[in-house]
Parts: structure tokens; sequence; C-alpha cells
């Protein structure tokens, strides 16, 4: 494969994610491709930015978003990072490369009414499924975890004498949350079902389905988006809107923005504040309703 110590390098060094280095790997094919295809290149350091521009024009003929050409691209100049640090080229064709202007996309949030509804439906559900979906519910909304993170859970990261969780986040970076009462309700009711199984095959991990088998990322997108539906009109109903949820109406409340990002499990504060656009439009609301000298009102 050519690309092989590159994705070592990825998978042991950088430790990203498994389907994040798929896209990295199918990236780079798809270049090499089209390289190959139309300049007659059988590798990629060889290349020029003339060739480079070429495949972005490509792909803008094809109709996909500059947003995705943009991902691709980033995998590129990774690439290219990759070999400029072991040595096999001197500069990086893609040096003065200039991103696609993409429109910046705002996550609207779910309301906490919306959010309410849907906790109460699933308080009405019964059996190991009912009690399971609303805890994944109330973890998603209560800690703002990842899907893959919520998915990966393993059962001895749980503990409810410490009140906490220990998440797995991205680069395999550890932070422990804690858990609010009416959470950690929730996951005795669901640990006794969970006990109750009559077979559990992945008994490390703590979301399991009802054949005892680590639960998997479509089911829960399928949760989310089935409860959800009953509740909101939002185009957008998943996993990450609940945990952009969870960021925004704790901002709302006040929560130090350091501390949320702590809580988010992200790596620079420059992430955290993209949730500060919604907390900010909710404070001109107030301000707007509250101030005497305000005329529209």
């Amino acid at each position: 494969m050519p690309f092989s110590k590159f994705i070592s390098y990825l998978e042991f060094e950088k430790k990203y994610a498994i389907h994040t280095i798929t896209a990295y790997k199918n990236d780079l094919e798809s270049f090499l491709s089209f390289a190959s295809e139309e300049f007659d290149y059988d590798e990629i350091k060889t290349v020029h930015y003339s060739i480079i521009r070429s495949w972005i024009v490509a792909l803008v003929d094809t109709g996909i978003s500059n947003r995705s050409i943009n991902r691709k691209i980033s995998s590129l100049k990774t690439y290219y990072k990759f070999l400029l640090k072991t040595k096999q080229i001197e500069v990086s064709p893609l040096v003065k490369h200039k991103a696609l202007k993409t429109a910046k996309k705002l996550q609207v949030p779910f309301s906490e009414k919306e959010i309410d509804t849907v906790l109460n439906i699933l308080a009405q559900e019964k059996g190991f499924d009912g009690i399971r979906n609303k805890l994944i519910v109330e973890l998603f909304y209560s800690t703002g975890i990842r899907r893959t993170e919520l998915v990966n859970l393993k059962i001895n990261d749980v503990s409810i004498s410490q009140k906490t969780i220990k998440v797995l986040g991205k680069r395999n970076k550890e932070r422990i949350i804690p858990l609010i009462s009416s959470v950690l309700n929730t996951i005795e009711k669901y640990i006794s079902y969970r006990e109750d199984l009559e077979i559990i095959k992945d008994k490390d991990y703590f979301f399991l389905s009802r054949k005892g088998v680590k639960i998997y990322e479509t089911l829960v997108y399928r949760v989310i988006n089935n409860y959800f539906s009953k509740a909101s009109e939002k185009v957008k109903k998943s996993p990450h809107i609940l945990r952009h949820s969870f960021a925004t109406h704790l901002l709302n409340e006040g929560v130090d923005l350091k501390a949320l990002k702590e809580l988010l499990g992200h790596s620079s504060l420059a992430s955290t504040q993209v949730y500060t656009t919604n907390s900010i439009a909710k404070l001109k609301e107030v301000y707007e309703n509250s101030h005497p000298r305000n005329s529209s009102k």
C-alpha cells in the first residue's frame, strides 16, 4: 500500500480514530488516481500545485461542496506535513494554498422544552430498551459527550459512588465528567435491567443491545432522531445537536467557557467558542426584552 507508513503514523503516533484514518486514505487514493489518469504521476510527493488545483476544479465540477473539498485538501496537507517531517520532501506544494470559502453552518440546539418532551415520552416506556434509550438521551444532554464516546463507554468507566463517568475522547485523551442525581437514578435502573439480560457477550461495554452486544453508532443516531422527531420540527436531529444543546444551555446559565471546554473535551478554546453564538443570541433577546429604553418592546 503506497500510504502504509503514513497510515501507521496517523494510527499510532497521532492516535486518530479509525473512521478518520479511512477518510484520509480514501482522499489520498482518490487524488493519486486523478494524478495518474490525468497527468501520468505514480506518486503524490512529486506533484506540483497546478495538479492539485486541477483536482480541485474537477471536484467543483462534480458538484461537491466547498466544505467537502477543503476536507479532502486537508488530508493532502497532512500527508505533505508527514513527508516534510520524515524528510521525503523539502517544500509542500500546498504551502501557499488557501481554503475555499464556505458558508458558516449554525447548529440550532434543541430547546429545553423539546428535551423535556422527549424525556417525558421516554419516562412512559418500559423494559430494557426504554430505560437504555432514556439513559442515552440523558447522558448526551447532561454530559455533552460525543456519540463515539458514548458507544465506547466501558462498564468500569461509570462510577456511581464517585458520581462520575470517565470518557476516552479524541486522541485517547481521558476526562472525568460529573453526573447529576437524575442521571444516576437512571443508570442504576439500567444496570439492573442489564444484569437481567439472558446473554452478555460484550461484558466490558456499558451500553448493550438486548442480545448482549455493544451498541453501534447508527443505533444511537436512530434513537435520537426517532424520539426528537416526535418533539421537534428542526431539520437536524442528531446526537451532535444534543451535545450542542448541552453546551448552549450551560452557557445561557453562565457557565465559565474554560470549564465548558474541559467538559466537552476540546483541545482548544477556539473550538468551544463556536457554541457561544446561540448564547449571545439569547443574551440579545433578554437584553431587548428587558431594557427600558428599547422602543421596540
